[in-house]
């Protein structure tokens, strides 16, 4: 699959590409509906974050960070668990009754397993896959982690054969055992993202680049013109149930995250494209089948803003776009899906990319790392994590917590927990048979 941009530009397109790569879904509303609603205040922030050579161990790590106010530890580093090396740390989620988290490496693919549920404040390595593209029959660059029930399904980016764009869905169970490889299907065979609409029976899908691309230091990929012509430009709508592709969407630019409306009587999702920096939406025809329409500009896309990561409040009325180059977040009032206005920003820092939101809407926390060889590209590799407080209308400052300056390294995807979620119903003084 190549994309169809023009030549010119395409120096920065390819930065835009890259930044791109590491957003994903990490923030509470844009969870798997298959996971227990964290509701209320959460006690931590857990962030997998990648080694820096000679800062630290050097390598990467679950990093706990607490949450509650109300609590020690609040505003500061509660536990770190390394996993030696340096993986290339990405994405990762909970599996569906929130016990473990399973995070991996874009890398050499290998996936880590914690425990969250025994010590929600430092939890546990208890498992390492070593083996996926041998298991998985030649898929690498485990990228989404989204949970089933039973079962986690992950969304990768290329393949061990050539390194390029043929991808491929996996699932596992909560064991780490394989089940099956679904590759993305013929004219759409490039991946990113995977979310899932119960209601429709439907799942959506995203597209990148290959290992071929992403794993290369700039400089290198800038000088190649074949390279730069292969990002994906395509969603596929798939029956969830049977895993069959229905409808490949065509959409240019490297669509990226994808969040779908949450009140089941809404039948559209949002994603970024990042190539073009044009926010998309997904929309449910009359017959059954989708649309995919340009909606707005995120910022200008003449200055190569860089959308990133995005989040969609629970009420889908407003929906938070990280743009990496410029360090802002910018927020859409998407009360009307077709004509979304934007109607704030702030500048986060010299460099921003993921965005968590809290289930409530009245916390976000934003981290910076995008991948270890791009980090920096606009001149000044800050790598934070800073807390926001939202009322609708702004964001006022929480905490912010160097990770240079702590030696931690380079915080990416982040998740939420709770000290209490994982008590007995009696624990909690819910009578046996209520809602937990």
């Amino acid at each position: 699959m190549r994309s169809k941009l023009p030549r010119i530009g395409l120096v920065l397109l390819a930065v835009c590409a890259f930044a791109s790569a590491l957003p994903a879904a990490a923030d509470e509303t844009c969870q798997s509906p298959y996971l227990p609603r964290l509701v209320g205040q959460e006690d931590f922030v857990y962030i997998w974050t990648l080694g820096i050579e000679n800062v630290g161990d050097g390598s990467d790590k679950l990093v706990t960070i607490g949450a509650n106010p109300a609590k020690p530890g609040y505003a500061k580093v509660i536990s770190s668990v390394s996993v030696g090396g340096r993986h290339e740390a990405h994405h990762g989620g909970p599996t569906d009754d929130r016990r473990q988290l399973w995070v991996g490496g874009l890398d050499d693919s290998l996936i880590f397993i914690f425990d969250v549920a025994s010590d929600p404040a430092h939890p546990k390595l208890v498992r390492t896959l070593n083996d996926f593209p041998q298991k998985t029959g030649g898929v690498v660059g485990p990228h989404g982690f989204y949970a089933l029930p039973g079962r986690m399904l992950i969304s990768a980016l290329s393949n061990a054969k050539d390194g390029g764009g043929r991808t491929a869905l996996v699932e596992y169970n909560h064991d780490g055992e394989f089940i099956r490889t679904i590759w993305m299907p013929e004219g759409a065979t490039y991946g990113y993202d995977a979310r899932i609409k119960p209601e429709l029976n439907r799942m959506l899908t995203s597209s990148f680049t290959g290992k071929r691309n992403y794993m290369r230091k700039l400089s290198e990929l800038l000088g190649d013109a074949e390279a730069m012509k292969n990002f994906g430009d395509s969603m596929v709508v798939w029956d969830y149930h049977a895993r069959k592709p229905l409808q490949t969407l065509k959409v240019p630019g490297a669509p990226l995250e994808i969040r779908w409306a949450l009140a089941p009587e809404h039948h559209y999702a949002f994603t970024a494209a990042a190539l073009t920096s044009k926010l998309i939406g997904v929309f449910r025809k009359p017959d059954g089948s989708f649309e995919a329409v340009e909606i707005a500009d995120i910022g200008d896309p003449s200055q190569t803003p860089l959308p990133v990561d995005i989040s969609l409040s629970a009420d889908d009325k407003h929906l938070f776009v990280d743009t990496f180059m410029d360090g802002k977040v910018r927020v859409f009032d998407v009360s009307q899906p077709r004509s979304p206005k934007q109607i704030y920003e702030r500048k986060i820092g010299p460099q921003v990319n993921m965005v968590s939101q809290t289930w409530d809407g009245k916390r976000l926390y934003f981290t910076t790392s995008l991948l270890a060889n791009w980090d920096g590209v606009g001149g000044d590799d800050a790598q934070f994590l800073k807390a926001f407080d939202w009322d609708g209308k702004q964001l006022s400052p929480r905490f912010e917590i160097d990770f240079r300056a702590e030696k931690l390294g380079r915080p990416h995807i982040m998740n939420f927990g709770q000290a209490g979620l994982y008590k007995t119903q009696a624990q909690r003084g819910v009578a046996p048979g209520e809602p937990g």
